[in-house]
């Protein structure tokens, strides 16, 4: 039987990779472009937006089409979920909405996302505040949501200038940490933080009608995770918090978030007012990050008769009612934690707030949203405002909670902050250490991003090996160590493989020009390197989104995993693993299941457990992630076989050209429990007559080989047309269809049709 397939992916049989520890910065993309104000259109039965208007507190959502076009991109999405969104600003003239692709259509996203926040911004008579205190953020390498201005019509009627927020949730995450499985927790009013006891339960505190800290991402309802983090904020001595903090939480990024926050005066989230932030637990390091969420009430908006511009950067929290706010209170008492907030707080000012490049991005903004805001119906519905409105409220105040404009604040804020700011040398900060978790014989390669005001900083790197004596050595940013970008403060440092067996030990060190020093992390990194498991097992297919190649017992049709066993003799897989985070090897054990010599397995990666024991507790990522066959507990969990995806195309399953090969393929004909090996699609020849290749005909301009081959192809007169030598696949040049021969230096000929190029 014949297959077509899709172009192939090479890669090693054995997949290794650093442990993600830097975030990722997306592209803005079709969705979040800045360059132009997009339309969105919501149409609704006019039934179903009156029940919506008439409910404000309920979250229900009604189906609805969505129309995006930016100019460019011109797309027309059924069946969405539509609902309103936020706290106070429900109860808003000019509401804010909430768009769900995947609530009637389950997996469903649009340009890898789920959900789009329509905001209102109906208290900031500017319409860009929230749009502004994000670009600060980005422009600091501080991982938040992407956003842009749209307009907002419903039912062809125009709502509005809306503020484009992208949503906090799984996708989110994955692309900024690179991984999906830690506990995401969303924290709204009054999440300060404060220590409530041992049980895990005790933080499962209402408010509202909803949890403080409310668990997103994960299914057991377990919060062992922000527990423990609380503990060790609130009830580690000052003397040892940095060593103990920062087994746990992310303390340099979130001290740079603290400084912008204050800033930018965003007292609706944690410092002030206990509400508006994320916490995700990345897996790829084990440390929680700190998100930022919902910045409307920023840049001197106010409602409690407080002048925000100059209140003290390091008594920002609300002292008038005694509140805890241990997540930066506690840290201010590090003295070097606050000296590298002042850092960080004084590296915004200088490179962003205090730049001619905000100021031209605004007016920039400003200008181009103008003529919309100016037909805006529901601007002037909430407080009065009218077009000058909008045009003074960027050099003047308003009145009422908009008591100085935008600009001025940005100016006064600046001139403050450089006051206050106490005179003292930050040590360095170290952050992002991260290894390729070598393999034995494997190169090591370690990095570690590294910021100071010293102009040419020196990294040291102190390492050992089994119990040997601690070796010092220069870690370099040039771009040929491992570093990545050359001068991108990322530091990396090669050493030769090590035989199996071996524990290796490192530390980061870093001496600046004033005496500072800092050594991270305060334990130093262990890594065993295992022996291979020599387990003949291989990830051989799997289907990251399938709608209708094949159903579960159940008739749905889920992702799907199939392992082989290459070995002589049946393997019991009852002490074994698969998982979706090759530094979680446990995330899903096999059942007390044996597979044959030559045998396959399938296993439903469905995130339904309950459904058999062949179901695993989470599903695959269309967009790209890893798998991993881990060993028992007695090997260390030694990692047996594993891959690195890329993007997946529905009902196109990605496998071995041939079970347990090295080389990868994309097949519109998937193999599932069946072997991958390509009988009858092509001819054997060669010198031994041993050599198979496929497809034939030639369809995209790709041929395979069983083994790698020089070979010349040829047309029916003769003429050599092209040469390859020792290759496992070619390229084929494009070709008028027709009939070809393949011809070897032994004289070894196949005849071949190529068609369809």
């Amino acid at each position: 039987m014949k297959k077509f397939f899709l172009p192939a992916l090479l890669v090693l049989t054995f997949v290794t990779s650093a442990l993600k520890s830097q975030p990722s910065f997306p592209v803005p993309g079709q969705v979040y472009i800045s360059s132009v104000v997009p339309r969105i259109d919501i149409i609704i039965h006019p039934d179903s937006l009156a029940w919506i208007y008439a409910n404000v507190e309920s979250d229900r959502e009604f189906r609805a089409t969505f129309i995006f076009n930016n100019g460019t991109l011109h797309d027309t999405i059924h069946d969405i979920g539509f609902r309103l969104r936020g706290n106070t600003s429900r109860y808003a003239q000019k509401k804010s909405f909430k768009v769900s692709f995947n609530t009637f259509i389950s997996g469903r996203k649009y340009y890898g996302l789920e959900k789009l926040n329509l905001n209102g911004e109906h208290n900031d008579p500017s319409v860009i505040r929230a749009r502004i205190v994000w670009d600060i953020f980005n422009q600091s390498r501080v991982p938040v949501p992407r956003s842009n201005h749209v307009r907002v019509y419903i039912n062809n009627n125009y709502y509005g200038v809306y503020i484009n927020v992208e949503h906090i949730d799984e996708n989110f995450v994955k692309l900024r940490y690179g991984n999906n499985d830690g506990d995401l927790y969303k924290c709204l009013w009054p999440a300060d933080l404060a220590y409530l006891g041992s049980n895990p339960d005790l933080y499962k505190i209402m408010s509202g009608g909803r949890r403080v800290y409310e668990l997103k991402i994960q299914e057991n309802d377990n919060y062992t995770s922000i527990a423990n983090f609380i503990n060790v904020l609130n009830n580690t001595p000052i003397s040892q918090l940095p060593c103990a903090l920062e087994k746990v939480f992310n303390v340099q990024d979130y001290l740079k978030i603290a400084a912008i926050d204050i800033l930018t005066s965003n007292w609706d989230g944690y410092i002030f007012n206990k509400n508006n932030f994320y916490l995700y637990q990345n897996t790829s390091t084990g440390l929680f990050e700190y998100i930022p969420y919902d910045v409307d009430n920023t840049f001197g908006i106010d409602w409690f008769n407080i002048i925000w511009s100059n209140r003290n950067i390091y008594n920002w929290f609300n002292t008038a009612t005694g509140e805890q706010r241990p997540l930066f209170t506690r840290l201010m008492q590090v003295p070097e934690y606050k000296a590298q907030f002042t850092y960080y707080l004084k590296k915004a000012i200088s490179q962003v707030t205090a730049t001619q490049l905000l100021i031209d991005s605004i007016n920039t903004i400003r200008n181009m949203i103008t003529p919309f805001v100016a037909t805006d119906p529901y601007y002037p519905r909430g407080y009065g405002y009218n077009i000058n409105s909008f045009n003074n409220s960027y050099t003047q105040a308003i009145g009422a909670h908009v008591p100085i404009g935008l600009f001025p604040y940005i100016s006064a804020r600046n001139t403050s902050a450089l006051a206050q700011a106490i005179t003292a040398n930050a040590a360095p900060m170290i952050k992002y250490i991260s290894h390729n978790s070598p393999r034995p014989g494997q190169q090591i390669i370690v990095t570690a991003f590294i910021e100071d005001e010293d102009p040419a900083p020196v990294a040291m790197i102190e390492y050992k090996v089994n119990i040997g004596t601690w070796i010092v050595a220069t870690m370099h940013d040039d771009g040929v160590h491992g570093d990545g970008a050359p001068n991108d403060k990322t530091f990396g440092f090669m050493l030769e493989g090590l035989a199996a067996n071996t524990l290796f030990e490192f530390r980061v060190r870093y001496n600046d020009s004033n005496n500072n020093m800092s050594l991270k992390p305060c334990d130093p990194v262990s890594w065993l390197i295992t022996h291979p498991s020599g387990i003949q097992l291989f990830i051989n297919e799997f289907m990251a989104s399938n709608s209708n190649v094949l159903a579960d017992e159940y008739g749905e049709y889920d992702d799907w995993i199939e392992i082989y066993n290459a070995g002589s003799a049946s393997i019991w897989l009852g002490d074994k693993y698969l998982s979706d985070n090759l530094n979680i090897p446990t995330k899903w054990a096999f059942p007390d299941t044996t597979i044959a010599a030559g045998g396959f397995l399938l296993v439903w990666a469905d995130g339904q457990p309950t459904q058999g024991p062949m179901h695993t507790t989470y599903k695959l990522d269309k967009e790209g992630e890893k798998i991993g066959l881990f060993n028992n507990t007695q090997s260390g969990y030694a990692l047996i076989d594993s891959y690195i995806y890329g993007p997946q195309t529905t009902n196109v399953s990605e496998e071995r050209v041939e079970d347990g090969a090295t080389n990868w393929i994309f097949f519109t004909s998937p193999t599932p429990n069946k072997s991958n090996h390509l009988t009858g699609t092509g001819e054997t020849f060669g010198p031994k007559k041993n050599i198979h290749f496929w497809p034939n005909p030639i369809v995209n301009g790709k041929i395979y080989f069983n083994e790698p081959l020089t070979f010349s192809i040829l047309d029916l007169a003769g003429k050599t047309i092209k040469c390859f030598t020792e290759v496992s696949e070619a390229d084929i040049p494009t070709l008028n269809p027709g009939v070809y021969f393949l011809r070897t230096p032994h004289g070894s000929t196949a005849k071949v049709l190529i068609c369809c190029n």
